[in-house]
């Protein structure tokens, strides 16, 4: 590549800058090396055969200048500067409305690390850009070719270290995080003519002595303004030296410098290589590329510069591509920009055109937008074809004093009126006044900060100093209001015949609802399927739609859905159209909502944090919203495995509600039990017994886990025992258990009441002593904590919970019961608040209905106790007086059962005095064994 300066283009310019340099360093050192590094810079693109036509990302200016030079020039090969692998999606552009994005996704990552995942990068557009009026015009002028020639999306996560890397700080004056600034989501952005300071001293000197908060403004004040009336030179020649002042004065981050030439690399080979396999000649062309990129040093630049770069393969990620809608605000959002700046950039973009009448390029049938009736005169003539390097321009406009623009004091005056109209109706105590005052405070602003007509910056600032008080009365600030009136956040959508498969299907299965889905905005939908069985349908897809996409999507106002049951009536509030990025990034992952629905359902319950009650969970989803035997059946083998390698009790809680939902489902819908959840029965009863010992002991294990393992024990025991458990292994997991906290030990004695080893009269003598001796009275509320947990597993004793909180109020006395009262309280609402209700209940049916009741009303619990129904044998064999009646009254029964049995000899004759049972008197120490085990606490 030839790198010889062309010294008759900027003589004048490079002996100026030399001077310049002299007398500022005192001497031609690094500042003379800058300044006319920046003109070779400038001079070396301007001569390159392939014109370089650098650009500013979202610009006016850039995007007026390429309309002009498109009509001049008429390029039949288009490069321009913007992901490779997203070229099929630009026809697609015709039937969107602007602003949307350019998206490749990829879901499942192959080749990067795991954590990284979903993979998303985003190209957002506008019509007062540069690229889409390059996109337009390639699109639909016949035998122009458009060559995307930047890095794929696979080489954007190639290239960097961290997948937060490509993030920049946060701007002070960035939009709030609102729904239309999240458009993007955490996309990675393709920043096309990105034009920033990357030396933080040199923007906050430009912020200073520019007057000025933000870069945004900064550049719509020095930059936009005096380039949207200039000619194609000087625009091309300034914009070149501003991409070239910010490459050599950016910090030198190693890291970022290498992408940065590695994407000029890339996209010098793949123009040299596209030129040589088509014959393009470079004359015919034009590339398309930000500033910082135009003004490169790489060896490779040029279609003449060396060809040594190699390019790397991409990775086995599979990527997927669509459009997803865009705004002002996410667009501000991802690339850093100050609030409003793009909605100012397209109010900028329409007085330019007015102003200049050029001709916008716009793709035909372009959603939006309006393609002016007659053709509007296009000041500038043609290039000559073979025309040698533009004369310089650099030095009129550097030496050019700034021109002045006519103050619009009529367009300032509808500002002012208008904000003031805004804000009354957003609640602020605005009046006629406030508008003189808004009005007098920009021109004010303007002054001072040397300009000749007050910006919209200057506006306002001049309404938020008159307008906003100490406090703001609606949803929107003065600052936000401004920013409305002068353009809004305009929301692109993605049109029906550019969504994916999958959208488009959910829009046509929600076609008998007759709502415009599409639109943005919240639509109400309404669903009767009595007298309407077709919406049935509808509502399946609304209920997937409500557990896949965000919520606000697709919410229910009426209607439910559970295990077993189905509403007849539903009402639904649906704003598909205002979420619409996510419908669509829903396609990347399937082809219908069926398909997206069992991929989500499989990953979790197959991730390496899944727990049986997440896979319970997966199990009861796919029942509910995809009707699947055969994935639940699925899911319910792995939730055996899952539970298998379990070595705590956290799930329990969950694990027991889950597998009670399900197993009440199959038993009224199934004619019998999935042969999973019999075996998870089996399994979870021998589980959780082998754990139950350790749980009690275990100060980790909360008395509501413990809780929720005697539940599963003593609620499936019937189901477990039909299967083959031995009850056995819980009398012996109870026996072991030797809790050292008050709940816990509340808890066991309820467990240990449900198997018979403890009496309701042995339970209340405890709870006797525990209120009678002064050292475990404040521990007594630990205990109704666990009684309170107890029912559970045994509601059976809600009676006795009710008795002991009773006891406990009506005997200790008000200087014991008072101060112990919060910790009742605090613990019992604390520790069983879900289980509350069920004591509330029971207290209801034991206390009287009636106050008048109450006088001569007696506890149940205070009332004599009845006499037992049976009596413990005698240890000398002594039968209860009767001996057994009905054996000899049914002599033919008992005679079956000994056949039955297998048992010989005849009836005897009764004496006088019946002996009772035989066997004890025959075999005493078999009794006495049997004693001693019902006996030991």
């Amino acid at each position: 590549m030839d790198s010889t300066p062309n010294e008759g283009t900027f003589t004048a310019l490079r002996a100026q800058l030399q001077e310049a340099a002299a007398a500022f360093a005192d001497g031609p050192d690094a500042l003379e090396g800058i300044l006319l590094g920046i003109v070779d810079d400038v001079d070396r693109a301007v001569r390159e055969p392939l014109e370089i036509f650098p650009v500013c990302h979202h610009s006016p200016a850039s995007a007026l200048a390429m309309a002009r030079r498109l009509r001049e020039k008429q390029p039949k090969v288009v490069y321009l500067e913007l992901c490779e692998d997203m070229a099929p999606l630009l026809t697609e552009l015709r039937n969107c409305r602007l602003p949307v994005a350019v998206q490749a996704f990829a879901t499942e990552v192959d080749g990067f690390p795991a954590e990284w995942a979903p993979l998303s990068v985003v190209a957002p557009l506008t019509e007062a850009s540069a690229e889409y009026q390059a996109i337009a015009y390639a699109l639909d002028t016949p035998g122009v070719e458009l060559v995307l020639v930047d890095r794929s999306s696979d080489h954007v996560f190639q290239w960097q270290e961290t997948k937060d890397e490509a993030a920049e700080p946060a701007d002070p004056d960035a939009p709030p995080a609102e729904e239309e600034a999240a458009l993007h989501g955490d996309s990675v952005g393709v920043e096309i003519g990105d034009l920033r300071p990357r030396f933080a001293e040199l923007e906050e000197h430009l912020l200073r002595h520019g007057r000025v908060r933000h870069w945004s403004e900064w550049w719509h004040q020095y930059v936009e303004l005096p380039l949207g009336d200039s000619d194609h030179d000087t625009y091309r020649q300034v914009m070149l030296l501003i991409g070239s002042l910010f490459r050599r004065l950016a910090p030198g981050e190693p890291h970022r410098v290498r992408v940065d030439e590695d994407r000029e690399r890339y996209m010098w080979t793949r123009m040299r290589r596209h030129i040589t396999a088509t014959g393009t000649d470079p004359a015919d062309a034009l590339y398309v590329c930000g500033a910082f990129h135009a003004a490169s040093r790489v060896a490779e630049f040029g279609v003449h510069g060396a060809d040594t770069f190699e390019i790397s393969p991409p990775s086995a990620t599979k990527w997927q591509h669509g459009l997803i809608p865009s705004s002002h605000a996410a667009i501000e959002a991802q690339f850093g920009l100050a609030a409003g700046s793009v909605s100012i950039a397209a109010v900028q973009w329409a007085k330019n055109l007015k102003r200049t009448r050029v001709k916008p390029y716009r793709l035909a049938g372009q959603t939006g937008t309006k393609n002016p009736k007659k053709a509007a005169r296009t000041p500038a003539a043609p290039t000559p074809v073979g025309q040698g390097p533009a004369p310089d321009r650099l030095t009129g406009f550097l030496q050019r004093p700034p021109v002045l623009d006519r103050f619009d004091e009529e367009e300032l005056l509808g500002w002012s009126v208008e904000i003031v109209r805004a804000a009354r109706r957003s609640g602020y105590l605005a009046s006629t006044a406030d508008a003189i005052a808004v009005f007098e405070t920009s021109i004010l602003l303007a002054g001072m900060r040397d300009r000749a007509r007050p910006t919209p910056y200057d506006f306002q600032d001049a309404a938020v100093t008159c307008i906003e008080k100490d406090t703001v009365p609606g949803r929107r600030d003065v600052r936000r209001l401004v920013e409305i009136m002068l353009g809004g956040d305009r929301v692109g959508q993605v049109g029906y015949d550019a969504l994916p498969p999958l959208a488009r299907d959910v829009h046509d299965r929600l076609a008998p609802l007759n709502l415009k889905l599409q639109q943005r905005g919240v639509r109400r939908a309404l669903l009767d399927m009595a007298s309407r069985p077709e919406l049935q349908q509808c509502s399946d897809v609304l209920w997937m739609l409500r557990y896949l996409m965000p919520h606000g999507a697709a919410r229910t106002v009426m209607g439910e859905r559970r295990l077993g049951e189905r509403s007849l009536q539903e009402s639904w509030d649906l704003a598909l159209g205002t979420h619409q990025r996510a419908l669509i990034e829903l396609g990347y992952e399937g082809v219908s909502i069926e398909q997206v629905l069992e991929q989500r359902l499989r990953r979790t319950a197959y991730g390496p944090q899944a727990t049986t009650a997440t896979v319970l969970k997966a199990v009861e989803d796919a029942t509910l919203y995809l009707g699947s035997r055969r994935l639940a059946d699925e899911l319910g083998r792995h939730a055996l495995q899952v539970l298998a390698t379990e070595r705590s009790v956290d799930g329990a809680p969950e694990v027991l509600r889950r597998v009670r939902g399900l197993l009440a489902y199959y038993r009224t819908s199934e004619p019998s039990l999935p042969a999973w959840i019999e075996s998870f029965v089996k399994a979870g009863y021998a589980h959780y017994c082998t754990l139950l010992p350790t749980a009690f002991a275990d100060d980790d294990a909360s008395v509501r886990q413990v809780a929720a393992m005697l539940g599963f024990l003593f609620s499936m025991e019937g189901l477990a025992l039909s299967l083959g458990c031995d009850r056995n292994q819980l009398e012996l997991a109870v026996a072991q258990s030797r809790p050292g906290e008050a709940a816990k030990t509340a808890l066991l004695w309820a467990a240990r009441t449900q198997l018979g080893h403890l009496s309701r009269a042995d339970l209340r003598t405890r709870c006797d002593e525990l209120l009678g001796n002064p050292l475990t009275l404040p521990a007594y509320p630990r205990y109704l904590s666990g009684f309170l947990h107890a029912l559970e597993p045994v509601p059976g004793l809600a009676d006795f919970a009710v008795e002991a909180v009773s006891h406990a109020f009506a005997r200790l006395p008000d200087p014991v019961l008072l101060p112990w009262l919060p910790t009742l309280i605090t613990t019992v609402r604390g520790g069983g608040a879900d289980l509350a209700p069920l004591l509330i209940r029971e207290a209801g049916r034991i206390f009287p209905g009636r106050l008048a009741a109450l006088d001569t009303w007696v506890p149940p619990w205070r009332a004599a106790d009845p006499a037992p129904a049976t009596a413990r044998p005698s240890r000398d064999g002594a039968a209860a007086p009767g001996g057994v009646p009905l054996l000899p009254a049914y002599p033919v029964t008992c005679d079956v059962v000994a056949d039955l049995l297998g048992c010989e000899g005849g009836w005897h004759t009764p004496a006088a005095s019946p002996a009772g049972a035989a066997l004890l008197a025959r075999h005493p120490r078999t009794a006495r064994a049997l004693e001693e085990l019902l006996t030991t606490p």
